[in-house]
């Protein structure tokens, strides 16, 4: 749950502190809608880069940011619609882009939900102590970057096998950076590894993105309010939201689809996952290279009441896409194929884990039969910003992306199969939830109470979170008060 409980002594140095350093903190109602930022911090942004570490660009932490380097204000939400012409299914696809989002991904956001909480009730004090961000890729990069903005201590914790664009950053912003064996898959060497940081003796505060519930609060309130915005303009009298897809990762995003379901009730929420580690669909195990996605287990945050539908993503697909998506010849066999060229040149905005997102969109599409009545909405989390060196290794390992291994992969993405999709009964998701006990009662020591109360509790549990943005926005708001900068 979302502790909120108040810790005044704590809570009254931390305003002294902010005021101090200046930080003036987004509501999530600011973050839904930017057009409440105050003017004054609009003014602050016009001159400040979207990557640079000022506390302003707290105030970037929205879909809405205008796509610019440096000096951007807000606009309408980043996304792109992915036609028939490239995806080979009726339907459309609609995928939200985090790449304008400070740090390139959407992780961002997730990280903000889950501190500031502590920091405006007094929980967490940032003079004294270490802010921990275990992560497989992007999580721990939003973790140090809003540490940073925060001007606490932090320390990132992630495999050693993931992008070295992430490690070259993280050591120029992080406090300290962890990198524990394995790749994508080795999620259990992250909690181990956090196991020894706790008994080590230091004062921190472990941020676990898989068991934080501001995590999926922050895309329960922002993502799926974005995306239910762009819905307006797509949805008429004869279209419907079909689906929402998202891979599972730390589930957060999968907040969105709660959301979305309450506001679209026709909606299924469709979860994504590596077919190299298939836990979900099979309970299952192995290694991958959809990076970023961290497995083998369930998330405590995942609501395995409300999916739907799991699809597996061969992930050599993702792999080549990256190629064709971005190498010359790829972008003129997409032309050549009627792919408007804007778009051709805007798919660098899907970063590895993003184009798994579209097949498996792509995937649901077919297995429904979905018509061009139906919209298919994803998420970008990352865009190619973050993996330019995969496209070299690719190339030394495969050779030169030639015109034939372009159409060759065309026909790939046009060919999509609807093999390893499992539309969900209610024993399903039972038996996925019940894998949470191995790793969140047994390793982790949660209690089973409150387990079971996930499961049979379900509406008033899940409501109890999703309902706490108001109560944290009216700390945020007398925080800043109390600070006086506004």
């Amino acid at each position: 749950m979302i502790d909120l409980t108040i810790q005044a002594e704590t809570l009254d140095r931390n305003v002294r502190y902010c005021r101090q350093k200046g930080i003036i903190l987004p509501t999530f109602a600011m973050m839904k809608d930017p057009s409440l930022v105050p003017d004054a911090l609009k003014a602050q942004l016009a001159s400040i880069g979207l990557w640079e570490l000022h506390p302003a660009n707290l105030h970037r932490i929205t879909w809405k940011n205008e796509p610019k380097e440096s000096g951007g204000q807000f606009g309408g939400v980043n996304h792109l619609v992915l036609p028939p012409q490239l995806t080979g299914c009726a339907a459309e696809i609609v995928v939200l882009t985090g790449r304008w989002f400070p740090t390139g991904a959407h992780k961002v956001g997730a990280t903000y939900g889950c501190l500031v909480p502590r920091l405006v009730t007094g929980q967490f004090d940032p003079q004294r102590t270490k802010a921990v961000w275990p992560s497989t890729g992007n999580y721990c990069r939003g973790g140090a970057y809003i540490s940073a903005l925060l001007a606490c201590r932090s320390i990132a914790i992630l495999p050693e096998g993931m992008s070295k664009e992430r490690f070259e950053w993280l050591k120029a912003v992080a406090g300290e950076v962890i990198a524990t064996p394995g790749s994508e898959s080795n999620v259990k060497e992250i909690f181990d590894k956090c196991w020894e940081l706790r008994r080590s003796g230091q004062d921190l505060q472990i941020f676990n993105q898989f068991d934080e519930m501001g995590n999926p609060l922050w895309h329960y309130v922002v993502t799926g309010s974005a995306v239910e915005e762009l819905m307006t303009a797509y949805l008429d009298a004869d279209k419907r939201l079909a689906g929402f897809v998202c891979s599972s990762g730390s589930a957060g995003t999968l907040g969105a689809g709660y959301y979305l379901k309450q506001k679209y009730p026709r909606t299924k929420l469709v979860v994504a996952e590596a077919l190299q580690c298939p836990t979900l669909l099979l309970n299952g195990f192995g290694e991958h290279r959809i990076e970023g996605i961290g497995d083998k287990h369930v998330p405590w945050v995942h609501d395995c009441k409300e999916t739907d539908v799991v699809i597996a993503v061969d992930d050599e697909l993702p792999m080549r896409l990256l190629r064709l998506f971005n190498e010359v010849s790829g972008r003129t066999a997409l032309a050549e194929n009627g792919v408007d060229p804007a778009l051709t040149g805007q798919l660098d905005l899907l970063g590895i884990s993003s184009i798994a997102n579209v097949i498996a969109a792509v995937k649901f599409a077919k297995h429904h039969e979905l018509s061009a009545d139906d919209v298919v909405v994803t998420v970008a989390t990352d865009s190619m910003q973050l993996y330019a060196s995969r496209c070299d290794e690719l190339r030394a390992e495969r050779g030169p992306y030639t015109e034939t291994d372009a159409h060759i992969d065309l026909a790939r993405l046009g060919d999509i199969t609807v093999d390893h999709v499992k539309e969900l009964a209610y024993y399903d998701r039972k038996r996925m939830h019940n894998l949470k006990y191995f790793t969140w009662v047994e390793q982790q020591g949660r209690a089973v109470s409150e387990l079971n109360n996930q499961w049979y509790d379900h509406d008033r549990y899940w409501s109890e979170i999703f309902g706490k943005a108001d109560e944290i926005d009216v700390l945020i708001e007398t925080f800043n008060r109390r600070v006086g900068l506004i």
